[in-house]
């Protein structure tokens, strides 16, 4: 028989030291203990799985968004003005860019305001956008339409271009500069006439009327660019503080004569003109700026990849060719910045309206 701890006796293998692993306390005093292997071990898988997660979920928020369904550009204008060719331009290319229909929707009427009012009714989700000029400022001072403000329900996404006004007279005018116009009309027996396409062009034309001393001139208001330039071929309207775009091929036909532009230097389509402060007629400076609104509630990231796409669109040289085409230059901004032009010009619109109210 084996005696106790004698030779005989099977050797029991030592006993394994308990595992340590350290906590931190609330109170960054370190502890161990050994019953925390498996908290540990969870604690690992999580942190596993949350490194193959995370980076698809900042890939899904990378992501710009882009219209699911065809995108409507509203231009409250009717065909064949600066508006038009400028929206039609970007309209094309923004299609090639987001793979979907983009669609120039003309819906002329109330000095702009049907249509920028069906913007302004429209869900806020991309898919309605409108292209307005600074006239949509003095929408608030217009006769007739109660103080509506459709500035209050849109809200400023970016500019897309902008372009400097003329002074265009009939090719029939005995004139070559505006001062020779100013005088030709003060002769007795001249009762000159001043056509208009929306409120900037009515406003300028009645501080022009007033400031001139043209007492027996009349302002009529047409229905668009297109139709301010046909009657000025025909020598029904006389002058016209009007946009380029429409009315350059007539010029070049000799049926239509630039006197002035309004910007601060001389249109690259223009170089022969020369501004209204080179003719004498510095107060006449206007910028046309053509800007895309949207209704208010846009989300932010809608906003931004619409400014994104139309900075893109903008370096077409297609697009480049028929802006420029139109007397005016690629401008996209931020919201922000456009936001502060469109404050800025509504205050100096807004100013002039005191003196010369629109009728």
């Amino acid at each position: 028989m084996a005696v106790a701890g004698g030779p005989g006796r099977r050797k029991q293998p030592p006993l394994a030291e308990p595992q340590i692993i350290p906590i931190i306390s609330r109170d960054k005093t370190v502890r161990h203990t050994g019953q925390n292997a498996g908290r540990r071990a969870a604690l690992i898988a999580a942190f596993a799985a949350m490194a193959w997660v995370a980076p698809s979920a900042a890939c899904a928020q990378d992501a710009p968004w882009r219209p699911a369904k065809p995108v409507t550009i509203v231009v409250p204008y009717a065909p064949g003005g600066g508006t038009d060719t400028v929206a039609r331009a970007v309209a094309r290319q923004l299609g090639v860019l987001w793979n979907q229909a983009v669609i120039v929707e003309n819906v002329p009427g109330a000095d702009g305001l049907i249509g920028t009012r069906r913007v302004m009714d429209a869900h806020p989700d991309g898919s309605t956008l409108l292209l307005q000029v600074p006239s949509i400022a003095l929408t608030r001072y217009t006769p007739g339409l109660r103080g509506i403000d459709p500035l209050q329900r849109l809200q400023p996404v970016t500019a897309v271009a902008q372009a400097s006004n003329a002074i265009v007279v009939s090719g029939k005018m005995p004139v070559k500069t505006l001062a020779e116009f100013v005088a030709h009309c003060q002769r007795a027996g001249q009762r000159c006439s001043l056509g208009t396409t929306d409120n900037q062009s009515r406003l300028l034309s009645h501080q022009f009327v007033a400031e001139s001393k043209l007492s027996d001139a009349v302002v009529a208001n047409c229905r668009g660019t297109g139709a301010v330039v046909s009657d000025l071929v025909a020598n029904n309207v006389n002058l016209s503080f009007t946009g380029i775009a429409a009315a350059l091929p007539h010029a070049k036909a000799g049926t239509l004569r630039f006197l002035a532009t309004t910007g601060d230097r001389r249109s690259a389509v223009l170089p022969e003109v020369p501004t209204a402060k080179e003719a004498g007629f510095g107060q006449y400076r206007s910028l046309n700026w053509f800007g895309v609104f949207a209704p208010v509630g846009m989300p932010a990231p809608v906003t931004q990849a619409i400014v994104a796409a139309l900075r893109d669109a903008v370096k077409d040289g297609d697009v480049q060719r028929t802006i420029a085409a139109a007397g005016a230059e690629p401008v996209v901004n931020s919201p922000a910045e456009f936001a502060a032009q469109v404050r800025e010009e509504g205050e100096r619109l807004g100013s002039l309206v005191k003196r010369y109210p629109l009728e």
